[in-house]
């Protein structure tokens, strides 16, 4: 295996300029493919015709699985037992299978941090008491875009505590399609247990 150095040239496949090019190695930020994130300050081949990054040594590819290991690892929590009896219960209500869970979870922390007043809510959901007790039952939640949106939702929310901060979206689930359904929230959520059914 060649180890390149910044600086060094090369022939290789541009698929911009869709020839052959001289690339020069350099270090740049690269995002992935599918636009979910982004390795930062990794060697990569830059075309010295069109500057777009043509090739990926392979020195750089322990770089990019740890980021995108990153992206993937869960976020894991410990609640109490009643919360997943609660989401156990949603689910069923949606027409789903405790395996729904997961993506109920993830579709609500994505609904929250893109809506500041709902974020703002869960604040006086965990005033409840429904927010006390053992936590003796594991959520985990896996997804490239989880630690964004769990992030984003700590700021809007300001619960700093990723265990409070789900417990409140449990409340939040709680409270939209047990006790107070919402309609158009719950119809939409059908179509999702549709979609992945």
């Amino acid at each position: 295996m060649k180890i390149y150095k910044v600086g060094d040239e090369k022939r290789a496949a541009c698929e911009v300029c869709q020839s052959f090019q001289t690339v020069s190695f350099q270090l740049r930020d690269v995002p992935f493919s599918d636009g979910s994130g982004l390795v930062k300050n990794v060697v990569v081949g830059v075309c010295k015709t069109c500057d777009s990054v043509a090739l990926l040594p392979f020195q750089s590819v322990p770089a990019v699985k740890k980021q995108l290991e990153t992206q993937r690892k869960a976020v894991e929590s410990r609640v109490p037992a009643h919360m997943i009896d609660i989401l156990n219960l949603a689910s069923a209500k949606l027409g789903a299978t405790p395996e729904f869970i997961p993506l109920l979870m993830k579709y609500y922390i994505h609904m929250l941090a893109t809506h500041p007043v709902a974020a703002v809510q869960l604040v006086q959901l965990l005033t409840s008491e429904l927010a006390t007790g053992l936590a003796n039952k594991r959520i985990s939640l896996k997804g490239r875009e989880i630690h964004n949106d769990i992030n984003e939702l700590k700021s809007l929310s300001q619960i700093s505590n990723t265990t409070e901060l789900l417990k409140g979206v449990v409340l939040a689930i709680n409270n939209d399609v047990l006790i107070n359904p919402d309609k158009q929230r719950i119809a939409h959520l059908k179509s999702l247990v549709a979609t992945v059914a």
